[in-house]
């Protein structure tokens, strides 16, 4: 379903999708992607990221990489979330994917209701725009991909705290394994289960 947006051109040329993945997690970089689709290669079933399954996830990432115009993922790290905070290293993030495409897009559509800061291009914020813009939906679905391989690539450093199985939230059983193995250098310092585990817990894993 597309809506009107306030301030959004359909007519201006090429419009970047923007989205992140990974805000809420313990562990790990907070992932963003910017998608450019191509209107002459549609992809059918592009939606929110949280309501497909991974392996549609997967098989959509793969469509929207061969079919856009123009794609890029990136990442703000464990480091910088915690030396600018969670929302501010989300916008990092998409700026970094936006800014980095190889087509420069004439305006941005961002999941959500920020747009950050020296895009290099205007841009407008659509609460839920994952579910209703095919481009964020593309994004979306970039974004999260991306994020889970990095959490099966942690969950191949670091065993102990079953990443595989909760992609880095703060689940049961990794607020179990956290508190028996305490924090690994993935871990967020900044978040409240870290910081209450290191206070009480004197080993950290390298």
């Amino acid at each position: 379903m597309q809506v009107e947006l306030f301030g959004f051109d359909p007519a201006a040329g090429l419009v970047a999708g923007l989205d992140e993945a990974g805000r809420g997690p313990l562990a790990g970089p907070v992932f963003a992607a910017a998608v450019i689709l191509d209107p002459a290669r549609p992809i059918a079933g592009l939606n929110d990221s949280k309501k497909l399954t991974a392996r549609r996830r997967e098989e959509l990432a793969a469509r929207i990489k061969e079919r856009a115009l123009a794609w890029e993922i990136a990442s703000a790290s464990v480091a910088e979330i915690d030396d600018i905070n969670i929302l501010q290293a989300a916008m990092l993030a998409m700026r970094r994917a936006c800014n980095a495409l190889a087509a420069k897009p004439d305006q941005a559509l961002v999941d959500g209701n920020r747009v950050p800061a020296a895009l290099c291009c205007p841009a407008v914020a659509l609460v839920k725009g994952d579910a209703t813009q095919p481009a964020i939906s593309a994004a979306s679905i970039l974004a999260k991909t991306a994020r889970d391989a990095y959490c099966m690539e942690l969950h191949a450093r670091f065993p102990q705290y079953g990443f595989d199985q909760h992609k880095g939230y703060g689940t049961a059983l990794h607020l179990e394994r956290l508190a028996l193995h305490g924090a690994c250098e993935e871990h967020r310092r900044s978040f409240a289960p870290v910081r209450q585990t290191l206070l009480g817990n004197s080993h950290e894993v390298d």
